[in-house]
């Protein structure tokens, strides 16, 4: 299968790429992972006037979606910039939602008033399915809100006890609250649950796409620079092998991403596509994060350099909303 974006699409990439190589990502992040949310939030609203938020929400709410493929297109991009913030949670918690209301039972109506605020950017939200994620929930002690789905319950919940260690510092995790109002509940929970997971999966994986062609390409801008014995490290064909194996695992994933997202918004459910598509945009930026710390030698481990946000992504971004293992299983499974 040979996928290509079309002109719009190829527009909307650049656009988004344009907006935030300008808008120092690198400054916003190391600021949100000191508990300084202001430039994260500003960037928020530049991705909402966008339309990056809207493409996840249903057009009866004011959004412009679904539409998984753009919204692949844009998350490869912030991927690419390292854009801090619960942004997978938040088009998850939109998909979500978007389910529950087009068959509400009467109830659907607290749920349904997020997502128009959802879709312009004045709502951040963060999700957490226990059964998936663990106890924590990314980002909720910025988050307008806490979506917490166990069984066959959805729970609008507070933020709760305070911000964890992360791998990654930019990722800031706490346990939502045991306590709060119940948006929706019964059988159809478990589809709308199944649904909002399969975009956060493929949006993660969006993300990993984009993590490891950042990662690539400043280390082979780096190789190029940086010489030894007179030449360019970047010439000698033990880095040339190491490079190419990191391009070459992730222009495999870059099929599979795309083919997922087309499944997916030609079926309303694509798990098998979209499990390998995860698995496989995660190792490999996993792969060019090993790659980018040996070839950058001693100073790819300081934290000084903004390298460092992008390698420390790459395992807690290959594990979220689906570890490899689970994605395996889900790929074999009939």
């Amino acid at each position: 299968m040979r996928f290509l974006l079309d002109d719009e699409q190829r527009e909307f990439a650049r656009a988004l790429d344009t907006m935030l190589t300008a808008a120092d990502t690198p400054r916003a992040a190391r600021a949100w992972a000191a508990g300084d949310h202001a430039p994260g939030l500003a960037l928020w609203s530049r991705l909402a006037g966008a339309g990056v938020f809207a493409l996840a929400v249903p057009e009866a709410h004011e959004g412009l979606g679904p539409l998984p493929v753009e919204l692949t297109v844009a998350f490869t991009e912030a991927g690419r910039h390292a854009v801090p913030g619960p942004l997978v949670e938040t088009v998850a918690a939109a998909a979500l939602l978007g389910r529950l209301t087009e068959d509400d039972g009467g109830d659907g109506q607290e749920a349904a008033a997020w997502l128009p605020r959802i879709a312009s950017g004045k709502a951040t939200v963060s999700l957490s399915v226990p059964a998936l994620t663990g106890p924590y929930a990314l980002d909720a002690d910025v988050a307008d809100a806490v979506l917490v789905v166990e069984d066959d319950t959805v729970r609008l919940a507070a933020a709760g006890g305070p911000v964890q260690p992360s791998a990654d510092p930019v990722r800031r995790l706490a346990r939502p609250g045991t306590a709060g109002t119940v948006l929706a509940g019964g059988p159809r929970v478990a589809a709308a649950r199944a649904y909002a997971t399969e975009v956060a999966a493929l949006a993660t994986a969006a993300q990993c796409l984009g993590l490891g062609r950042a990662l690539l390409d400043r280390t082979v801008a780096y190789v190029r620079r940086r010489t030894q014995f007179g030449v360019p490290v970047g010439s000698f064909q033990a880095v040339k092998h190491r490079l190419a194996d990191t391009l070459i695992a992730l222009e495999f994933a870059r099929p599979l991403l795309y083919a997922a997202a087309l499944a997916l918004a030609d079926r309303g459910t694509a798990p098998h596509e979209i499990a390998a598509a995860k698995v496989t945009a995660g190792e490999a930026a996993h792969a060019a994060a090993r790659t980018a710390l040996q070839l950058h030698g001693a100073i790819g481990y300081t934290e000084e350099l903004d390298l460092s946000l992008w390698i420390r992504k790459a395992r807690p971004l290959r594990d979220a909303w689906g570890t490899p293992a689970a994605c395996r299983a889900r790929v074999l499974a009939p």
